[in-house]
């Protein structure tokens, strides 16, 4: 995105590769939660991640040939957005094949915190490599990253999950209808989902337009910018360390309100405020409160869904996040030329603050929350109880 906005300070150029970058994954989100709950999630993850570092590859090679060309690199990010939208359900379903269950929240945290690191080094390393060289040299360094995951990946002992082991033989639509009925017939997951939705789309003013916040109140300045993205991102991994240390609350709803409210209140509050460090004190525990929302939400997934139907449960909740996220851009971009956005941020708070206190009404669906391991026995006996 850096390159072809330095290239060609075009702002259809830039809308053009952000379109690359999240339509086609939106698009194989429909195919990608069948497959993770069809085959074997691990080598869906290891095919996905090496076609990805293969395509990169082929554009280096290219570049390095000599050729510059902007539909090539258009071309090669909606290839890794394909990649990215068939890694993404089999990752987050493969995870409890792995962890145990009364560790899902933690080990959810510890991997927020991982890629609050990466998302804060990530500009810095970056700019330096395009400061001193070419694009390709960062590219590069992606393949070569790519290659050692997928070694890692390979020596991590992981057996296929039940239904990737049997010989499944409905058809792709009818196993992708079946994951949208059962979303949205499950007495858990249709609020559940209902909740993320809604702060997806209330989050956006106060998580991507913020920038342009800080230059209409604190001015345009470099260093402000800067600040304003690592405060965050701090924020964010002091959130995930916290998460992954203590675990939260045993009913993970509690810790998700917790999570909701704060987030509401804080923009609220950053929304309001005229003075810079006050700001960006703030905006670090915006960040912190990020962890307190989305792993407790992953982790709820993760714990109530059946194992054979987790991959397209998460591939519904990339399609609610891939086509909500664009669309409220879309709504609050424009409104932001007319209203302050400082004025859409307190709104959308309070508008955040308002569902977490509805929820927290909602006893039912709170009590479901709590999180309680059934043993082998239990099970067992619970079967028999129904029999």
């Amino acid at each position: 995105m850096w390159h072809i906005t330095l290239t060609t300070a075009s702002g259809i150029m830039t809308m053009m590769i952000i379109i690359c970058s999240f339509v086609p994954q939106f698009a194989i989100s429909f195919f990608s939660g069948v497959w993770a709950d069809k085959y074997s999630r691990k080598m869906l993850i290891i095919l996905a991640d090496g076609g990805i570092a293969l395509a990169t590859l082929a554009l280096i090679v290219y570049m390095m040939a000599g050729y510059d060309s902007i539909p090539a690199l258009l071309f090669i990010s909606a290839v890794r957005s394909v990649g990215t939208g068939i890694q993404t359900p089999a990752v987050n379903a493969l995870i409890p094949q792995i962890v145990p269950q009364d560790k899902l929240v933690k080990a959810n945290g510890i991997n927020g915190s991982l890629q609050s690191i990466v998302n804060l080094a990530t500009p810095a390393v970056a700019g330096a490599i395009m400061y001193s060289g070419e694009i390709y040299n960062i590219l590069m360094i992606d393949v070569v990253t790519a290659v050692i995951g997928i070694a890692v990946l390979l020596f991590i002992p992981i057996p296929k999950h039940k239904r990737a082991q049997e010989t499944v033989t409905t058809s792709y639509f009818t196993d992708l209808k079946d994951g949208f009925r059962y979303t949205l017939h499950h007495s858990f997951l249709k609020p559940l989902f209902l909740i993320y939705a809604v702060f997806t789309v209330l989050c956006v003013p106060a998580t991507f337009l913020n920038v342009l916040m800080v230059v209409q109140v604190f001015g345009d300045n470099y260093l402000y910018l800067t600040l304003n993205e690592m405060t965050f991102f701090i924020g964010m991994l002091i959130g995930g360390l916290i998460i992954g240390a203590w675990g939260g609350f045993k009913n993970r709803v509690k810790t998700m309100l917790v999570g909701l409210f704060s987030f509401g209140a804080l923009t609220f509050c950053f929304g309001l405020t005229q003075t810079l460090w006050v700001y960006l004190i703030l905006m670090g525990l915006v960040g912190l409160m990020m962890p307190f929302t989305n792993s407790p939400i992953m982790s709820l997934i993760q714990e109530k869904v059946d194992p054979d139907k987790q991959g397209r449960v998460f591939s519904v909740m990339q399609i609610v996040f891939s086509a909500l996220m664009p669309l409220a851009m879309l709504f609050f971009g424009p409104m932001a030329d007319i209203v302050p956005v400082q004025t859409l941020v307190a709104v959308c708070g309070v508008g955040i603050v308002i569902v977490s206190i509805a929820v927290a009404f909602n006893k039912k669906f709170c009590r479901q929350g709590l999180f309680e391991a059934k043993t082998e026995d239990a099970e067992t006996m619970e079967s028999k109880n129904v029999l």
